[in-house]
């Protein structure tokens, strides 16, 4: 009986856009893995949209092409995506990945949200 070895996955350091959004380690480790469930890589779209209960909201969805107007956000190999009329709400956010009690998900840590739900979906400016 042989034992599979998988290496490690090596992250780097993620490097903060422009408009000051980082994709966290976290959520980089996770595209990785999705990409591995999937069999080829996927990025994360992160767009914010009117609605909820706080008056905006994120929406967040796993994606396999770019839009040209995209701005990217890349860690350790992974890639998130943010639109241009997004970008304003997002400005100095994170990306990151929670695996906690109450659930795992991917969230965003924004310093631009003056108010937020309970489930971190929706937010206010």
């Amino acid at each position: 009986m042989t034992a599979v070895q998988t290496a490690p996955l090596e992250l780097k350091i993620a490097t903060r856009s422009p408009e000051g959004i980082v994709l966290a380690d976290s959520a980089a480790r996770r595209l990785a893995k999705l990409g591995e469930i999937e069999g080829h890589p996927v990025m994360l779209r992160v767009a914010v949209e009117g609605g909820g209960c706080s008056g905006f909201q994120y929406q967040l969805d796993l994606v396999n092409t770019t839009e040209p107007d995209d701005l990217r956000v890349e860690a350790g190999g992974q890639t998130a995506l943010v639109d241009p009329v997004s970008v304003p709400f997002l400005k100095g956010s994170e990306i990151a990945f929670v695996d906690e009690l109450a659930g795992a998900q991917f969230v965003i840590r924004n310093p631009n949200a003056a108010t937020s739900c309970g489930c971190g979906v929706s937010f206010s400016i």
